[in-house]
């Protein structure tokens, strides 16, 4: 599956770095996935006493020494620390070594929600028992959320790098992604570093569970008797470069990246609005050069509200009406990981291309009617994906959508000295 267009060189994903609560690579990331893992526990990372509710996703097992070498860790947010290690890792996924990297124009684009937003957690819990004068400034040095792009080129030696961290909340990922995209398929850069990554904090928890939209225990997508979401965090890099790139080096390539879209309806701080969630996948399929009855799979933004659940599965009847594919949600198992929610589905969405199975919508026990939808519910099934949409919905009508297609080898003709 290609989107060839004149002056525009087809990208595509090369590497990819996962740290997220069902597991750590993009090996065990698959494992996970098929299996239906869920990574829900009780949160330990901050104080949940008086709340009713406790349960989150969050990254455990993760040594962030094994990974990050370079910049002291100690001077990384932990948002930052999941960027830089899942950045190591995409490079090292994609057979790179980032001192052939050092003199190669770059880009380096991470979405976030949060930003370091634990860290403020921390800066905040200090300044109210000790006062401002007393806070530690070691915690304050780590606060920027420019940190989360600036930290992977410090860490990787990459100068000639453009470096925005992209703060469009929950969209954030895809919206990194679309920029890597334009950036690789304009020859503006060689390859480009692209994902999300947030840390679970008290004000986010906080934020939600004043807003009704915690669940109890588990997320359920879909699901007639949902109750809401879990917080999550993690984060998920992906290597960009052009086909011509990837062949040359003999490279594995786990997926294309067809097109995307973007809009911003600014409808309500909080509520989706279905129009606009249709308009932005119209947006992606254009733009990837793909129609509705093409798609295979939607990895929706499925965050197991009601509000969201019931106005993006409309929206995607809208758009795909009798062609409707199977629509699943990532949330169910990795709880919503914010800025990383839609780099962790993109991920999600070569994995599954490149391996052939359509992951679960787990804890699923009854459709909810008003979403009308096959979730895929509990089971991993087979299948042979050619065409993947992967949706990314934010707060304030910040929207998303990235389509990848599968990269067939035996269809393209060969580049001078290297094989189809």
């Amino acid at each position: 599956m290609s989107s060839v267009r004149p002056g525009k060189r087809r990208v595509v994903l090369t590497g990819f770095g996962v740290i997220s609560s069902i597991g750590i690579g993009a090996e065990e990331f698959t494992a996970s996935l098929r299996a239906g893992r869920s990574g829900v526990s009780p949160i330990s990372v901050f104080d949940v006493e008086g709340f009713a509710h406790v349960n989150g996703a969050e990254v455990k097992g993760f040594e962030p020494e094994q990974w990050i070498s370079r910049t002291p860790v100690r001077e990384l947010g932990r948002a930052s620390r999941f960027a830089v290690a899942a950045a190591r890792m995409a490079v090292q996924d994609a057979g790179l070594d980032p001192r052939e990297l050092a003199d190669r124009r770059g880009l380096i684009s991470v979405g976030t929600t949060d930003g370091e937003s634990f860290e403020l957690d921390q800066l905040v819990a200090g300044e109210l028992a000790d006062g401002p004068e007393n806070m530690d400034p070691e915690i304050v040095r780590r606060v920027s959320p420019a940190r989360l792009s600036t930290a992977i080129a410090q860490e990787l030696e990459l100068s000639d790098v453009e470096a925005p961290t992209i703060a469009t909340a929950c969209s954030a990922g895809n919206y990194a992604i679309g920029y890597g995209y334009d950036a690789v398929s304009s020859g503006e850069v060689e390859y480009a570093l692209c994902g999300g990554a947030d840390a679970m904090c008290r004000k986010t928890f906080t934020g939600f569970y004043r807003l009704g939209t915690i669940a109890p225990e588990f997320c359920q997508p879909f699901d007639v008797d949902r109750k809401g979401i879990l917080t999550g965090e993690g984060a998920g890099v992906l290597v960009l470069e052009s086909l011509e790139s990837a062949l040359e080096r003999g490279a594995t390539i786990y997926a294309e990246v067809l097109g995307y879209g973007l809009n911003c309806d600014a409808y309500h701080q909080v509520a989706p609005n279905g129009d606009s969630v249709a308009q932005v996948m119209d947006i992606a399929l254009k733009n990837a050069g793909v129609s509705p009855a093409q798609v295979d799979l939607i990895s929706a933004h499925g965050t197991g509200t009601k509000a969201n659940d019931i106005t993006e599965a409309g929206a995607i009847r809208k758009v795909f009406q009798e062609d409707t594919p199977r629509t699943i949600s990532l949330k169910s198992m990795l709880g919503h990981t914010m800025g990383a929610a839609s780099a962790l589905g993109a991920i999600a969405c070569g994995l599954a291309i490149t391996h052939g199975f359509i992951p679960p919508t787990i804890n699923h026990n009854k459709t909810d009617p008003e979403c009308e939808i096959d979730c895929v519910p509990n089971h991993a099934v087979d299948a042979d994906l050619r065409v993947v949409q992967n949706n990314g919905l934010a707060f304030g009508g910040n929207n998303a959508v990235v389509i990848l297609g599968k990269y067939d080898a035996a269809a393209e003709p060969a580049l001078d000295g290297a094989a189809a």
